[in-house]
């Protein structure tokens, strides 16, 4: 069967890495430190995805736009105390492989910063395996298209040959305002419903699903 996707772009985590719960309990821990209440499990979920910045101020709308900073700073300490702990999802690994393998372009567009996808990927061991990457302290946050835009430019590829893989809306939208694909997988931060509304190609519910999906029709 002819590949339909040149370009396959993953969202890092709660795609490829099973760090969902991590960043939520980072940010609860982080709003404790500032002498706040807890932002609610479904709150902080919904917001995983977006850029740091972006995604405390939906997860603490009313804390003082002065102390976001200090914010960032205490969801960062609590994060990066543990991420190296974090692990890919079950066959994530085998499946980046055969997508290699094919000879696809791989790419991750994420909303953790730089420094936080570098070490996730020198953790992981997949560093190799993708073409390009881009994070959200480089270009405008989901679900804006920049970060697409910027990866198919980069490897030359079109819209029509694009696939971006991710467990939020904010992933899908983004997709669609790049022109490119859509694909769900529901084993991360957002509920099947609000996946699915998005109209993807497919909402795929394990990891082994989605390395079967891919292989299949990609």
């Amino acid at each position: 069967m002819a590949e339909r996707f040149d370009l396959i772009v993953f969202d890092w985590d709660g795609t490829l890495m099973d760090s969902a719960g991590a960043i939520v309990r980072a940010m609860q821990a982080a709003a404790r430190d500032l002498g706040l209440a807890e932002p609610p499990e479904e709150r902080a979920r919904y917001v995983i995805g977006l850029g740091l910045g972006d995604a405390l101020r939906h997860a603490v709308p009313n804390l003082d736009e002065s102390a976001y900073p200090r914010m960032v700073e205490r969801y960062r300490h609590h994060y990066l105390s543990s991420d190296h702990e974090l692990t890919l999802f079950d066959g994530v690994s085998a499946m980046i492989d055969a997508l290699a393998e094919r000879g696809h372009l791989l790419a991750v567009a994420t909303g953790k910063s730089r420094l936080g996808l570098n070490r996730a990927l020198g953790h992981s061991g997949l560093g190799a395996y993708f073409h390009a990457t881009r994070c959200a302290d480089e270009c405008f946050s989901k679900p804006h298209p920049a970060m697409l835009e910027e990866l198919m430019e980069e490897l030359g590829t079109v819209p029509e040959r694009t696939l971006m893989i991710g467990d939020t809306t904010h992933d899908l939208q983004m997709a669609k305002n790049a022109r490119t694909a859509g694909l769900a997988v529901s084993f991360g931060a957002h509920p099947v419903s609000a996946l699915e509304a998005e109209s993807p190609l497919a909402c795929v519910h394990t990891p082994g699903e989605l390395a079967r999906w891919l292989l299949a029709n990609a």
